[in-house]
């Protein structure tokens, strides 16, 4: 089983900026993609960033220029670094990994419990 944890998220002011953590821990033989969604009140989920093994990148439209992910593959943690929030980004956020388990080559979506930022306009 894996767990993914995050933290980082809180309350900032417009303009300000938040980073987001997600590690995952457990018995798994690789993590390919990670990424990070968020889901706002009333919305559905949405992918914000992710990245590859080999760290090629992904970005929402809305984010490009204010967001950077990024991650360690030693402590199997990925980051958001986020920049410039707006009131927009209000959400809670998610951490979402794409694990291999075993040898047998199967990948498994995991989720992580969310996390909380909301901007003050």
């Amino acid at each position: 089983q894996v767990q993914l944890v995050e933290s980082g998220g809180g309350l900032v002011q417009a303009g300000g900026s938040l980073r987001l953590s997600c590690a995952a821990s457990g018995r798994f033989f690789s993590i390919n993609k990670m990424g990070w969604y968020r889901q706002a009140p009333g919305k559905q989920r949405e992918l914000v960033a992710d990245i590859g093994s080999s760290d090629s990148t992904s970005y929402a439209d809305s984010v490009k220029g204010r967001f950077t992910i990024s991650r360690d593959n030693a402590k199997n943690t990925v980051y958001l670094q986020m920049n410039s929030l707006k009131a927009e980004d209000t959400a809670v956020y998610y951490c979402n990994a794409h694990v291999r388990s075993g040898a047998i080559v199967i990948y498994s979506d995991y989720w992580g419990q969310g996390t909380q930022v909301t901007v003050s306009s």
